[in-house]
């Protein structure tokens, strides 16, 4: 944490400020649900995924201009162990008539505006 000076007392290192402590926050695991039928909704993500556990959000991600589904969403679990079971059991069954690929999405990539 500290240097020790030597006299009993301990500073912080050159140009360091003591850092606060808080509790860890909790930090949901983002699912990526793909292949899914265009008739799908976020409640049909939200059914499927909740018998694994808690589900903090489910969307369906829909096209800007047209309103229509985009075949793929996303759904977040607060608990990483509930989550990972979901992934496992939901990944190649059937959501609204078709079987979808599900896994652990990757972080957004900054693009370049357009």
């Amino acid at each position: 944490m500290y240097p020790h000076t030597g006299r009993g007392r301990r500073t912080p290192a050159r140009g360091r400020q003591p850092v606060e402590r808080r509790e860890e926050e909790s930090i949901d695991v983002n699912i990526y649900v793909g292949n899914l039928s265009y008739k799908a909704r976020d409640e049909d993500l939200r059914a499927a995924f909740e018998p694994f556990g808690q589900v903090s959000s489910a969307r369906v991600i829909s096209d800007k201009e047209t309103g229509r589904s985009r075949g793929f969403g996303f759904v977040e679990m607060p608990n990483d162990e509930e989550a990972r079971k979901a992934i496992e059991a939901v990944n190649n069954k059937d959501i609204a008539g078709r079987a979808v690929r599900v896994n652990e999405a990757r972080p957004r990539e900054d693009r370049p505006p357009r």
